[in-house]
């Protein structure tokens, strides 16, 4: 009994960490949107499951928004959030920063997002995806480097992809697509 609702409470505090970042990663790109283009999008609630993650409303029109992080790998993601590292993901750490450069890891991982999000459907007229650079080596000027790179695949329900260029949203908001 214990052990489920150990499991349980994790459960709960994954769920609520994943909303939470969720949600700063939608206001970050908001902020940097107006800021940007001067339309008002305001407000933003969480949605269930088969919409996207949060909506909003972009000059009085619904738009949702699917949120992505991009952290490299499962492991960074770990070690980036803080959360408790095992000895096989230390070593998985490792063994990353020996097989890839840094630029490289970050094209796979974009990459990666993008085909991982493009077989999704929702119910909804109107999808952005906003993708959140979580890693601390990249930046902005990484990511416009290898924009010609970024292999956006031909069939995705999104309207227009986006990504913020760094954690905190300092450097701004870049548009993949269109």
């Amino acid at each position: 009994m214990f052990f489920r609702w150990v499991l349980v409470a994790e459960f709960k505090n994954s769920e609520r960490e994943k909303i939470v970042l969720e949600h700063q990663a939608a206001k970050i790109f908001m902020r940097w949107y107006e800021h940007d283009s001067g339309k008002k999008i305001r407000h933003i609630w969480h949605n269930r499951p088969r919409k996207p993650d949060v909506s909003c409303w972009l000059e009085g029109q619904r738009l949702d928004i699917e949120v992505a992080h991009l952290y490299g790998s499962e492991a960074e993601a770990r070690q980036i959030l803080g959360h408790e590292l095992d000895d096989k993901t230390i070593l998985e750490l490792r063994n990353l920063n020996k097989m890839f450069k840094p630029n490289q890891r970050l094209l796979n991982a974009l990459n990666r997002i993008l085909i991982n999000k493009s077989h999704k459907s929702y119910k909804s007229n109107r999808v952005w995806l906003v993708i959140r650079n979580a890693h601390p080596a990249w930046e902005t000027p990484q990511i416009k480097a290898l924009q010609h790179c970024i292999d956006v695949p031909v069939n995705h329900p999104f309207e227009q992809i986006w990504m913020v260029g760094d954690w905190a949203g300092d450097s701004g908001i870049i548009q993949l697509y269109p």
